[in-house]
């Protein structure tokens, strides 16, 4: 191992070291469950959270459970990691391979978030710079920035999993023959469907797109023309369904103004990755890079040969 690749890791034991220390002596870290010596702190939690990906990670909190089964699966961890037998079993040179290789894990991805910060701070920093190229994005991809058409709309649910798919379709064909004798279809609604939602709702269910619901569904439901227009029955994933068309938007785009954050975020993330791909590809196509060609090729097995299993820890 290189002086600066020992460097490395002397510092990164020392920031364990010194995180671990400072989490039991910090009173903004409060401990979340312990067994005996071991302590899962506050701290902790959080780190492993980062292990989410950005969408998941903000609604994991939301939910009781999972944040007991994590403070729990930790404490299980730290307390397996703290057995004097675990001790004795890091130091075969099978598992010191395997613990060398995961500190390179952690490290890499420290080393990639900071690239991604320090690119995500440059774009910011140069902003004003790049909204002249955000506009002629926008004039290039107007067709993407447009509000879709939307209807609003009112339905009455016969749940299939309720009635065979035969009687939910005489339902709805009999509900139909009310509403269309004079019957309020709203009011209809409120009594006969088999949407939850409906003794709320009355059936109402606002406004939407036709990717925002089943395709068989907003095919129908986009299909009608006027105004209290109610469908014949449709059949979705759901049920067999009656539509009534409240009202219509047809699709327009949107301004500059409306778009400027989402067109500047797409062009923000773009930047944010082409510098993490930068400094990857400096280091996959550096000409100083050899790859032991006879050394790689003995690693190939035949398909259908033999294989030797790999020799136990001891």
């Amino acid at each position: 191992m290189s002086s600066n690749g020992l460097m490395v890791r002397v510092l990164f034991a020392a920031a364990l070291f010194t995180g671990a220390a400072a989490a039991q002596n910090s009173p903004q870290d409060p401990v979340l469950a312990e067994r005996g010596d071991v302590k899962v702190y506050r701290s902790e939690y959080e780190a492993e959270l980062l292990k989410l990906s950005p969408e998941v990670r903000p609604g994991f909190a939301n939910n009781q459970r999972r944040i007991t089964e994590l403070v729990t699966r930790l404490l299980i961890q730290k307390s397996l990691a703290a057995q004097p037998e675990t001790a004795a079993l890091a130091q075969t040179p099978q598992n010191a391979v395997r613990i060398h290789l995961e500190s390179d894990r952690v490290l890499a991805q420290l080393r990639l978030e900071d690239i991604e910060k320090r690119a995500g701070q440059e774009f910011d920093a140069r902003r004003a710079q790049y909204e002249p190229r955000a506009r002629e994005l926008y004039l290039a991809e107007r067709k993407k920035f447009e509000v879709p058409e939307q209807v609003s709309a009112s339905h009455i649910l016969f749940d299939v999993k309720k009635h065979t798919r035969e009687e939910a379709r005489r339902l709805a064909e009999q509900a139909r023959a009310r509403i269309v004798a004079g019957a309020d279809f709203n009011a209809v609604a409120k009594e006969l469907s088999e949407d939850p939602s409906a003794g709320q709702n009355a059936g109402k269910l606002g406004w939407f797109t036709r990717a925002e619901m089943d395709p068989a569904f907003a095919s129908a439901a986009f299909a009608l023309k006027q105004k209290g227009e109610v469908s014949e029955p449709v059949l979705s994933s759901f049920g067999w369904h009656l539509i009534k068309l409240e009202d219509r938007r047809e699709a327009h785009p949107r301004s500059f103004e409306e778009v400027r954050e989402i067109v500047l975020g797409d062009m923000r993330k773009k930047y944010v990755d082409e510098q993490r791909e930068a400094a990857i590809a400096a280091i996959r196509d550096d000409p100083n890079v050899k790859l032991e060609r006879s050394a790689i090729d003995a690693l190939y097995v035949r398909p259908g040969a033999p294989t030797e299993a790999p020799a136990p820890a001891k």
